[in-house]
């Protein structure tokens, strides 16, 4: 009796919908359950078990698609007693929209990832060049390639170049994937902020000519004739970068590199693709000078196995040894030295990591400055070398946007200098030991964890007023700030800072403390822009910091292209000499 109560019941709530087509009937649906994609399915199946793909709805002058957010037939507007057109396409047909549906979802998918790169990058560079307390454990510089850290014109040039290199890696982390198509898109970005940067500075590397390379590369893998025009400007380019940046017939790459041959791929590839431009535009003669001379730079890239076995059986990796005889020649000695340079550079880079993972650590301990940026590590060296406490010249520097004059005058001035102390006594929970104070100061775990709890942040001081009485004003300020933030802190909280505050000597890489400073490091970027860590990441993890990675190309499809174009080379002249006898 149950069952045919709720047989009938539901007979009742159904909708019918009259379809018409290549299937013809009637259908009992539930216009507030159904959804297109069930509708499709059920004339499917009604039609003969064919493909859902392959069906096709019209209802009221437009078509049903099917909606990811799964609306209702009845949020659709169809009512009951509607009629909707089926159409069926062929097997082919129906396989040709899927693959249509799915190219468009694939270039949705790029177009967003894209927008995220260019974020991402944008991001990373402006932290990484501003001064920004940084949020992670790493610091993005430039370097030459003997492995210095160089700077480059002004802070906006800097976030540029910065900004394109980092893309410009991603395009080539595509490209050795053999992604061509997303690697253009990714190389178009990389240009485009290369191209803020000014074009003194950046004309002295060769790292836009060779983006201008890579770009013309993808063309050529992507087999786009169409750009031969375009293509040959680049190249023009190119050719122009690498004699600026590494003097006419690269005298000048040499003498930086000891004599060593490093950009030979770069120009077999150079000088493959302005044989190709060639051909295409009717020019055999330059076609064939050309690629005659990628092709001789090619076979001296060719290392034979005997000279890589003899490194091996030194200890050194296969893949660095066939890199370090491709660049040197063939020459064991030459090798040899390259490889233990390389060994040198990479154990300097390890110790330089471990300093700036310290110093971004110390940093956090003291805070970000009234203007969001990071304590000047370089300004508090030269306070401390003068007798000042660390922790105290740290304050100073914060509370007075790292500028080195009032901050000295503050710590000069007895009275403030004591009100600045009484400030830190007040924030710490303890008596102040002023002689022998530990190197890092724990001075801002409670303003941090305070602006956690929802505590306004200091008043922003006036740094134009008269200097006194700005310099009194901003002790003022970050004491009345202290003050509240100490209140606010839950007793567990403020039990950690005074522990912290305790063993301020105790080791940096000790647990429980880099967990207090993760926390307080997250609270104190709680209030800024949402950040997209997982792309960041992904730009980050991709920068090697190997200099001679750029011009350790694979020419095995340089090669293969190389001999595919000088056989065309030869044939056409096979059969214009043919031609001529006959």
């Amino acid at each position: 009796m149950a069952s045919g109560e709720a047989s009938a019941s539901a007979s009742a709530s159904a909708d019918r919908i009259r379809v018409v087509g290549a299937w013809a009937g009637a259908l009992e649906v539930e216009l507030g359950a159904w959804t297109v994609p069930m509708l499709r399915a059920e004339v499917a199946r009604r039609a003969g078990d064919v493909e859902p793909d392959r069906v096709g709805l019209i209802f009221g002058g437009r078509v049903l698609k099917d909606d990811p957010a799964g609306v209702s037939l009845q949020q659709a507007g169809l009512k009951s007693n509607a009629k909707v057109l089926s159409t069926l396409a062929s097997p082919d047909r129906g396989k040709a929209l899927a693959a249509e549906a799915a190219a468009a979802a694939a270039e949705e998918e790029h177009s967003n990832k894209l927008v995220r790169l260019w974020d991402a990058a944008q991001a990373l560079s402006q932290r990484h060049s501003d001064g920004s307390l940084l949020d992670e454990n790493f610091n993005i510089a430039l370097e030459d390639q003997s492995g210095q850290k160089v700077m480059f014109g002004s802070a906006d040039d800097m976030k540029a170049l910065k900004m394109a290199l980092m893309l410009h890696q991603k395009a080539k982390v595509l490209i050795k994937k053999n992604m061509y198509k997303e690697a253009l898109d990714v190389l178009m970005m990389s240009e485009e902020a290369f191209s803020l940067c000014d074009n003194k500075l950046i004309e002295r590397v060769d790292n836009v000519p060779m983006l201008q390379l890579d770009i013309v590369w993808c063309y050529f893998m992507l087999r786009d004739v169409s750009r031969l025009e375009v293509a040959g400007a680049r190249l023009n380019k190119a050719r122009l970068g690498f004699e600026l940046s590494h003097g006419k017939d690269s005298t000048r790459f040499r003498l930086l590199q000891a004599a060593r041959h490093a950009d030979l791929a770069l120009y077999v590839r150079l000088e493959l693709l302005e044989g190709v431009v060639a051909y295409y535009n009717g020019n055999t003669e330059k076609a064939r000078g050309s690629l005659s001379s990628a092709q001789s730079k090619y076979m001296q890239l060719q290392v034979p196995d005997e000279a890589i076995a003899m490194l091996t059986d030194m200890g050194y990796d296969a893949r660095a040894s066939k890199r370090a005889l491709k660049m040197t020649g063939y020459d064991i000695q030459s090798s040899v030295d390259l490889l233990c340079e390389e060994r040198e550079k990479k154990i300097r880079r390890r110790e330089q990591d471990i300093e700036t993972q310290r110093e971004i650590m110390e940093q956090r301990r003291y805070g970000k400055t009234p203007m969001n940026k990071a304590v000047d590590m370089q300004k508090l060296k030269g306070l401390t070398t003068i007798g000042f406490e660390k922790y105290l010249a740290a304050e100073a520097l914060r509370i007075n946007e790292n500028d080195a004059e009032k901050a000295l005058d503050l710590l000069t001035n007895p009275e403030l200098n004591c009100a600045l102390q009484s400030k830190i006594q007040s924030r710490r929970k303890r008596p102040l030991h002023v002689l022998g104070a530990g190197p890092l100061g724990a001075g801002a775990a409670a303003p941090v964890a305070a602006a956690a709890a929802g505590n306004a942040p200091p008043q922003i001081p006036d740094l134009n007023a008269a200097e006194g009485d700005n310099q009194e004003q901003l002790v003022n300020n970050e004491e009345e700030a202290a003050n509240n933030e100490a209140e606010a802190l839950p007793n567990d909280t403020e039990a950690m800072a005074n522990e912290e505050a305790v063993n301020q000597d105790q080791d940096m890489g000790d647990e429980e403390e880099e967990e207090l400073i993760e926390e307080e490091a997250g609270a104190s970027h709680a209030q800024g822009p949402v950040r997209d860590v997982a792309m960041e990441n992904e730009l980050a993890n991709e920068l090697t910091g190997d200099a001679l990675d750029d011009y350790d190309i694979d020419v095995a499809n340089e090669g293969h292209a190389i001999a595919e174009y000088l056989s065309l080379l030869e044939s056409a002249a096979a059969a214009a000499a043919a031609a001529a006898s006959s």
